[in-house]
């Protein structure tokens, strides 16, 4: 791998396999992997205006507003180990947050330099998705397709029942998928616009297959 500074985001609708592959970006590049609920809890951690304002709204049950995402955002990115390449998952979700994310960078003589899109179709994603399963005591996760229990319904590790996440029914999957383009198309167009927009394909394929991609493009600067 080479030395060239990457500021990547990574982009892919839920079940795609993001934190896994942006466990595997992080680790190969060096590169710490920032993402929202990790910015916002670190803030509040450590006790920073942003941080502060960000504990109060969220203790009432609010969204988070953008300009204090933003903020944490900025002060994330200020620390030393973003400053050789960063990983961002789950921000910009918005062209606004987008277009504030590229002045915030300018300002430091940095700019994006890559946003790696890993696409699956929308059926094997449901499929992903739809098939979780998780115990009920231990909270060992299994899928009924992919890593299925040895008796159906019940976890192998301590006997107790297994269930399924009420936001990972088909019916809910399908509509968080329609939020998730909703929000998403715009970001691919901003920065296909720009140039720095890369596509891996992440159908039907293993972890290592479409790390093995991502590695193809995050090196054919």
């Amino acid at each position: 791998m080479t030395e060239t500074q990457r500021n990547v985001i990574l982009l892919g609708a839920p079940g795609a396999g993001k934190g896994t592959q942006a466990v595997r970006i992080a680790a190969g590049y060096a590169v710490p992997h920032i993402s929202t609920g990790e910015m916002l809890r670190a803030a509040v951690a450590a006790g920073t205006e942003m941080g502060k304002a960000a504990q109060k709204i969220m203790e009432s049950g609010a969204l988070v507003p953008d300009e204090v995402v933003i903020g944490v955002v900025r002060d994330r990115l200020a620390q030393a180990d973003a400053q050789k390449g960063f990983l961002l998952d789950g921000f910009p979700r918005t062209i606004e947050q987008a277009e504030r994310l590229d002045a915030m960078l300018a300002d430091g003589g940095r700019l994006v330099t890559h946003v790696i899109l890993i696409d699956v179709p929308e059926d094997e994603l449901v499929e992903r998705l739809a098939g979780r399963r998780m115990c009920t005591s231990c909270g060992k996760g299994y899928h009924v397709v992919f890593d299925p229990p040895q008796s159906d319904g019940v976890c192998d590790v301590c006997g107790a029942e297994l269930h399924q996440r009420s936001d990972d029914n088909e019916a809910t999957v399908r509509s968080r998928l329609e939020v998730y383009r909703a929000q998403t198309e715009p970001l691919v167009g901003y920065y296909e616009h720009r140039g720095v927009l890369k596509t891996a394909d992440g159908g039907g394929r293993t972890p290592d297959e479409v790390f093995v991609c991502v590695e193809q493009l995050l090196e054919g600067d």
